[in-house]
């Protein structure tokens, strides 16, 4: 095959097929008497498995995955596989508990609140099993935001931003990036807190579930890479 045989077949360019040469993530093609590239099926496969797993687990550990299933050892070409599957396992897992964490949190009442009621940052570091230094970017970036003690003027976090930081500790174990979260916290003040937890939390499966397909589409090709390299050794 051509160049351009390859990249057709993938839905890649030219150029990207040169690139994934480049990088090892194909195997050097053959060259013609007049200097013109040409693949085999090996290659072709090693693209396939390429552009699923890019999907699935990102550009630099899919070359990571293709490299070493046309490479190495067997055995640790699988095992850097088994590792995608098993980080997708523990995501959705974390996920499954945030969900249930966040709804019970975001519904609980808020009644009879009385100063003594308020939490150090420290107190609260310790309560989430956070370093202080979290917290204090959760302010910086808008987040949680906490009162000042008049006297000290030290942080204190009332029990509606206590709640507040009981949401986005689970949200942030779930996965969820500070960008987003700096959308959703305002909307979880103003009430809204089940509904957009919820819809929030259900983009993030969706994620997973999308990357956890792509994986498994890039079964075949990486089992063809792995007949096609013994064939040629």
């Amino acid at each position: 095959m051509r160049t351009a045989d390859v990249a057709r077949s993938v839905g890649y360019s030219v150029q990207q097929i040169r690139n994934l040469e480049r990088d090892g993530v194909l195997p050097p093609a053959a060259r013609t008497a007049t200097g013109y590239r040409t693949y085999g099926e090996l290659h072709l496969q090693c693209a396939l498995a390429y552009r699923a797993l890019a999907a699935a687990v990102g550009p630099i550990e899919a070359k990571e995955i293709v490299r070493a299933f046309h490479r190495g050892p067997t055995s640790q070409a699988l095992a850097l596989l088994d590792a995608a599957h098993a980080r997708l396992d523990r995501e959705r897992a974390e996920l499954g508990q945030a969900k249930d964490a966040a709804r019970a949190i975001s519904r609980e009442p808020i009644d009879d609140v009385r100063a003594s009621d308020a939490m150090s940052i420290s107190e609260l570091a310790a309560a989430l099993d956070v370093r202080p230094s979290t917290l204090r970017h959760w302010h910086a970036e808008g987040l949680v935001v906490p009162d000042r003690d008049p006297a000290r003027g030290t942080r204190r976090y009332t029990p509606a931003q206590v709640r507040d930081a009981r949401i986005v500790h689970q949200l942030r174990k779930a996965g969820y990036r500070i960008t987003p979260l700096r959308a959703l916290v305002p909307q979880l003040r103003d009430g809204r807190r089940s509904r957009d937890v919820d819809s929030v939390l259900a983009a993030r499966d969706a994620g997973i579930t999308a990357r956890s397909a792509a994986l498994l589409d890039s079964a075949p090709a990486l089992r063809a890479v792995l007949s096609l390299r013994g064939r040629t050794d």
